[in-house]
């Protein structure tokens, strides 16, 4: 017959990982010995930061200040490839925008006649075309700065502004090119050089302004949806048409009964503007009265809205660049 033992008594049995009634759970979290730093306080301590953090603005600009050597070496070597495969070379630099205002003056100087009432019509169509090209090279080459450059913006670390800022500056170098041609055109169609001349230097400054400030929006919103560089050519070829590249602003606003609020939007479009700038800095037909109100305080407003704005609104995105 087999014996019950009765167990000696003691504590009751619990459940895993708690503890008798009554006794209060002890803490196993380890904790830092009293006075030891924080991370971030070790961080702070050694100079160390977040990698690809965004700067403050101030230093972000002295960032891209230190790099302006590297902006205008890559700005005149993406040039220089650039019609390095053919057999012209960089001859191809000047005779794109003559090709471009040649086929304009056949369209709409022949055949739909907007040469009539116009002096100095070729000088008139070759200003309107070049300073608009270049206006339009920018756009178009900063849609693609950051996503047709991803390569180079994950693989190094610099201020990602320096790509839309070189490809803007690009596209000035171009249209120095151009503006050679431009001169002997002027001289080839009975237009005297002029004191006047000195203004395209501050023409210039304005609009390489303005167009920066574009390459950089629209280098931000490229990199984000590249699908925007597929629309772009309509959206420049609409503005194109309405900046009176190929006809005269001025003739048509007189011989039309147009909105008032058109009419403004017409005469103060900047693009328009710069146009309109650089036709009365060369061409002396071209007089101060055909010229909408204020043009120059309209010219620095689009520029400082343009450029301020659009280094801010790139600069706020910094850190997202090439992620994703």
């Amino acid at each position: 017959m087999s014996q019950v033992i009765d167990a000696p008594p003691g504590p009751a049995a619990t459940p895993s990982g708690s503890t008798p009634t009554g006794t209060p759970p002890s803490d196993t979290t380890p904790h830092p010995p009293s006075g030891t730093p924080s991370p971030a306080e070790l961080a702070a301590r050694h100079g160390l930061s977040v990698s690809g953090a965004r700067p403050t603005l101030p230093a972000y600009v002295a960032q891209l200040w230190r790099r302006r050597h590297f902006i205008t070496a890559f700005a005149t070597a993406k040039l220089t490839a650039q019609y390095s495969q053919a057999k012209l070379g960089q001859v191809w630099q000047v005779m794109t925008p003559l090709l471009n205002a040649a086929v304009y003056y056949f369209i709409f100087g022949v055949l739909m006649n907007t040469r009539h009432g116009v002096e100095d019509f070729v000088p008139f169509l070759v200003t309107g075309v070049f300073v608009f090209t270049f206006t339009q090279q920018s756009v178009m080459a900063g849609t693609r700065a950051i996503s047709g450059n991803l390569g180079l913006v994950r693989a190094l670390h610099f201020p990602r502004a320096a790509l839309p800022v070189s490809f803007a500056l690009q596209q000035l170098q171009q249209l120095l090119f151009s503006m050679c041609a431009l001169v002997v055109i002027l001289l080839a169609f009975g237009v005297p050089p002029t004191p006047a001349w000195v203004l395209v230097v501050p023409v210039l400054i304005l609009q390489f302004t303005f167009n920066t400030g574009l390459a950089l929006i629209m280098a931000r919103m490229g990199s984000r949806t590249p699908d925007i560089a597929q629309l772009m050519p309509f959206v420049l070829r609409t503005w194109m048409y309405t900046s009176g590249v190929m006809w005269s602003i001025e003739k048509v606003v007189a011989g039309r009964d147009i909105p008032g609020f058109v009419k403004v939007l017409l005469e103060c479009n900047p693009a328009a503007l710069y146009i309109d700038l650089m036709r009365f800095a060369l061409i002396d037909s071209f007089h101060a009265s055909q010229l909408p109100d204020h043009v120059w305080a309209w010219a620095l407003g689009w520029a400082l809205l343009a450029g301020v704005g659009g280094f801010i609104y790139f600069w706020k995105a910094e850190e997202t660049y090439g992620r994703g």
